[in-house]
């Protein structure tokens, strides 16, 4: 490819600048904020793409339907907002059973459920591959950007990253699972990818950040690109995020199997953990906002490498 996705999110950006002064958060965070007489409405949306984002013979459709779904809620929690509704478009191949879309369709509403969610409506079509879109809605009072990080702020993360790179890791690399130990951090592996527990919980705590991102793309991803939003250099101690309580147990799995656990937790993606910025917040703390630009794991000298949309 010719291209990364951040490029062509730069490029989509000049192209649909709007001056509509409704519009108080556009393209670039993680989600728009738009405001209405009454309030203020954040929306984002997501896709999910057959063999790109899912397979069937490694997740079942409840697992797919909740894992699209919590993406969409974690973009909206990361905005400082409350999620309320939801639109559903499905493209099908008619090859699907009826047991199967019904699965599919109790996995979104099961995800929903959690947050008091209500999906009220969408669109099916068919395609060549099944394709997932689901589009978020939920009101705001202020918007918490990943514009808002300053100097002298702390880095907090509600939960550490790198489960659902692992999970990915077991079913895409050529690993007996079975053999694996320890058994327990190959099954929060495997869950994780297969149908995130997002903290969303732990999201609304984190209402006084200054600056916040749901993880999706990566630690590193997510933080350089707050980094750059707000004009300043964010330091990440790997130190850190050793001390966190669940890394002994993803650093053994990594070691079990081969992999650079660094690749999981800098670059893995898809875990939706809530990354924040600002003062005494809740969470657990791995590093602080600098004076410069971009973004710098200490203690880490192989830069992590893990999925990117492009290249």
């Amino acid at each position: 490819m010719e291209f990364s996705e951040s490029e062509v999110i730069e490029e989509l950006r000049r192209i649909f600048t709007d001056t509509d002064s409704r519009v108080l958060v556009g393209i670039g965070d993680d989600a728009a904020v738009v405001s209405t007489p009454a309030s203020k409405i954040a929306i984002t949306t997501d896709m999910a793409v057959e063999n790109v984002h899912f397979r069937r013979n490694w997740a079942t459709a409840e697992e797919i339907g909740m894992k699209i779904t919590a993406a969409n809620l974690a973009d909206i929690y990361s905005m400082g907002a409350t999620p309320e509704h939801l639109v559903v478009a499905v493209a099908l191949t008619g090859l699907e059973s009826m047991a199967w879309i019904r699965e599919l369709a109790r996995g979104i509403e099961r995800e929903a459920q959690k947050c008091d969610v209500r999906i009220i409506g969408g669109d099916i079509v068919r395609g060549p591959t099944v394709t997932i879109s689901i589009t978020a809605f939920g009101e705001v009072k202020k918007p918490i950007l990943r514009s808002g990080a300053a100097i002298g702020e702390k880095i907090v993360i509600t939960n550490l990253p790198g489960w659902s790179a692992a999970g990915l890791f077991l079913l895409h690399g050529r690993v007996n699972v079975s053999a694996v130990h320890p058994a327990h951090a190959v099954e929060r592996a495997l869950a994780q990818f297969r149908a995130p527990s997002v903290r969303y919980l732990d999201a609304l705590a984190l209402r006084g950040a200054h600056a916040m991102s749901d993880t999706s793309d990566g630690l590193l991803t997510q933080g350089l690109q707050m980094a750059d939003a707000s004009g300043v250099k964010f330091e990440i101690h790997s130190s850190l995020l050793a001390k966190h309580p669940e890394f002994a147990d993803l650093s053994a799995l990594a070691d079990a199997v081969g992999a650079n656990v660094w690749d999981w937790i800098g670059a893995g993606g898809e875990d939706h953990v809530f990354l924040a910025t600002g003062h005494d917040l809740p969470g657990y703390e791995i590093g602080e906002v600098m004076a410069g630009s971009g973004i710098e794991l200490v203690g880490v000298t192989q830069s992590p490498k893990g999925f990117t949309h492009f290249n």
